[in-house]
């Protein structure tokens, strides 16, 4: 009996204890279970309402870190400037930045340059990032990309420094040479000379006021508000007639050939002034007794059909180098004959904002010591009259591309060498 009784108070013993053990581990259960583990500390951040709609709008390139430095929310643009890989912030600085915003608060800013992912040219990508802290717990960077408007105030900035050089020389040249009248003045041979010099500075500054004038108006005026009819025909005309000194000094034959009774839709003033510019560059950088031939002919392409009116000189031809670059304002592949002939340097830069804001391109083909042939490429009159309709807009840094370089050994190559002229004017 003594023995039953002692089984008995063991058993109850060890079930109350059971039960004991097993009440605290239904507790501590609990606990852990109530307890933020590290995986929940990256799920359970939020953003405030509204805050993902305005993200979605914003024009910035928006990212939003938890207090792990894990990748809350991010923009298309953020992945697009390489900002955010693997779910984490890729840049060191702006992470930096972001630690230390959540540590006190502060909102911060700073521009830095970054290297440019998948271009292999090594070029820098600008941008200004702002860290402010978003609630408690969350961090909101955003970077502003200002690549394009480095670009156009170094191009701002260039323009201002050459046309201060250009202007500066032939006045410069004017003053020292009336100076030289006044001191020979008793001499009139002399002053006969300096006379003449005077004169053809005073040209000079007066071809570059009008060039910066032109490119002014090119620039910021719809040639389509005004646009016309215009004639192709008339077009080469004006441009040969307009030449037509400079290249019988030098003995050269200008031919105009092609199809004839090809029309264009546009501003005739622009139109005219871009042909003849690249008619007289054709003169200018010609040697003498050789031939500047304009020919015109209409192409079909996926996008209608387009006119292209060809100038072929056989001068001394553009290097590889020069030719991405003959398109740049105030740029000369000779500065030393564009002293001599009195070229400013603006003229094909005329012509390729000219043929952006009528919706063509105006492209280069060049041999040294073979000669040129620039080919402006315009839409026909009734293309660029439904374009017209619609309201395209000039995109001038679309006009970037105008300057690009065909190749002579492409299918179309045989546009590009020296072109027949049938029709030969006086």
């Amino acid at each position: 009996m003594d023995v039953n009784a002692a089984v008995a108070a063991a058993a109850a013993i060890a079930g109350v204890l059971t039960g004991v053990i097993a009440m605290l581990a239904f507790r501590w259960s609990e606990r852990d279970q109530k307890r933020p583990t590290r995986t929940s500390l990256h799920t359970d951040p939020v953003l405030p309402p509204g805050v993902d709609t305005v993200l979605s709008v914003l024009r910035s390139s928006a990212v939003v870190l938890d207090e792990g430095d894990a990748v809350v929310k991010a923009s298309s643009a953020a992945y697009a400037l390489g900002l955010v890989r693997g779910g984490k912030l890729a840049v060191e600085p702006m992470l930096q930045m972001a630690r230390d915003t959540r540590r006190d608060g502060e909102i911060r800013q700073v521009e830095l340059d970054l290297p440019r992912r998948g271009t292999g040219r090594g070029e820098a990508l600008a941008v200004s990032a702002r860290v402010a802290p978003l609630g408690s717990r969350l961090v909101l960077l955003l970077v502003e990309d200002l690549t394009e408007a480095r670009r156009i105030e170094a191009v701002r900035r260039d323009f201002v420094a050459n046309v201060s050089h250009e202007l500066k020389t032939p006045v410069g040249a004017l003053s020292l040479l009336s100076e030289a009248v006044m001191d020979a003045s008793d001499d009139p041979e002399a002053v006969e000379r300096f006379a003449g010099r005077m004169q053809i500075e005073a040209t000079r500054l007066t071809n570059l006021v009008q060039e910066l004038i032109d490119l002014s108006r090119v620039q910021n005026d719809d040639p389509l508000e005004d646009a016309e009819p215009v004639r192709v025909d008339e077009l080469v005309a004006e441009a040969i007639d307009r030449c037509r000194h400079a290249a019988g000094t030098k003995q050269i034959t200008m031919a105009a050939g092609g199809t004839a009774d090809l029309h264009l839709w546009g501003n005739r003033g622009q139109l005219a002034a871009a042909l003849g510019n690249l008619v007289e560059n054709a003169v200018n950088y010609s040697p003498a007794r050789t031939r500047v031939g304009i020919a015109a002919r209409k192409v079909t392409a996926s996008g209608g059909a387009h006119i292209e009116i060809a100038v072929t000189d056989q001068g001394i031809g553009i290097s590889e180098k020069d030719k991405e670059r003959v398109f740049e304002r105030f740029y000369r592949v000779d500065p030393a004959r564009s002293r001599a002939t009195g070229g400013t340097g603006l003229g094909l830069a005329i012509v390729k904002h000219v043929a952006a804001s009528h919706g063509g391109e105006v492209s280069v083909w060049s041999s040294e010591g073979q000669g040129s042939t620039f080919t402006l490429r315009l839409p026909e009159a009734g293309v660029a009259r439904d374009r017209a309709t619609q309201h395209s807009a000039l995109d001038d840094e679309a006009g970037q591309s105008a300057s690009a370089v065909p190749s002579p050994d492409s299918p179309d190559s045989s546009q590009y060498e020296p072109l027949p002229a049938p029709e030969v004017l006086p």
